[in-house]
């Protein structure tokens, strides 16, 4: 087996299969990746070859395409949390032009990473960790300027589980209670903006591995 092969659970989601049968073949590929074949149930590897039958074939070698980075576990984290924090604004009653402050935050980094396309591997996401800290910063600056809503940031998460297989995080780490959710006037989001954009892209110019020299 290829040292590099990984599960492609999401490609059979996207081709429609039942969710049953896709967190079936994840457990199936994870158990023979780590143990081998041999123990499987017959059922079980007529399943995985049946899974893996199904699956458009790979291009290997050099002419393999990469993986795009909006495709990239660390990025889709980021967009699945800011589209969370977006439904969550459409069912409240804010004031005209206000805006929450962690989707534009979250927008901004997300725009950083278009720009800049970091590899996105291991040793980006596992600096990438330290932004927690950085984003606080950011938001408890926009919560002293402005009103604060409330916003589960661990509920999208757990349902997003309960669909699918998941190892995401919460965003603002495993330890943290805090709901508060700021909100930026009008005439705050811009200069919010600008600041969350310049704030973030410093650091991820001068730390994130792959961006380095």
């Amino acid at each position: 087996m290829a040292k590099d092969e990984i599960s492609r659970a999401d490609e059979l989601q996207a081709m429609g299969w039942p969710a049953e049968d896709v967190r079936r073949y994840a457990d199936l590929w994870e158990y023979r990746h780590r143990w081998g074949a041999i123990n499987l149930e017959p059922e079980d590897r007529a399943f995985l070859r049946k899974a893996e039958a199904a699956l458009p074939k790979r291009v290997s070698g050099k002419a393999a395409l990469k993986k795009a980075l909006q495709d990239k576990s660390h990025y889709r984290w980021l967009a699945f949390y800011r589209e969370a924090m977006l439904a969550h604004e459409a069912e409240q009653q804010l004031n005209a032009g206000e805006q929450g402050a962690w989707p534009v935050l979250l927008a901004a980094e997300l725009a950083l990473l278009d720009e800049l396309q970091p590899v996105l591997g291991l040793p980006d996401t596992l600096k990438a960790r330290e932004l927690v800290a950085l984003r606080e910063e950011l938001l408890a600056q926009a919560a002293s300027a402005g009103r604060n809503l409330t916003f589960d940031y661990v509920s999208p998460l757990e349902e997003l589980k309960q669909k699918e297989r998941s190892n995401w995080k919460p965003l603002r780490g495993d330890a943290s209670t805090d709901t508060s959710y700021p909100l930026l006037s009008a005439d705050a989001v811009e200069p919010f903006r600008s600041e969350a954009s310049r704030v973030l892209g410093e650091w991820m110019r001068s730390h994130l591995p792959s961006l380095q020299g």
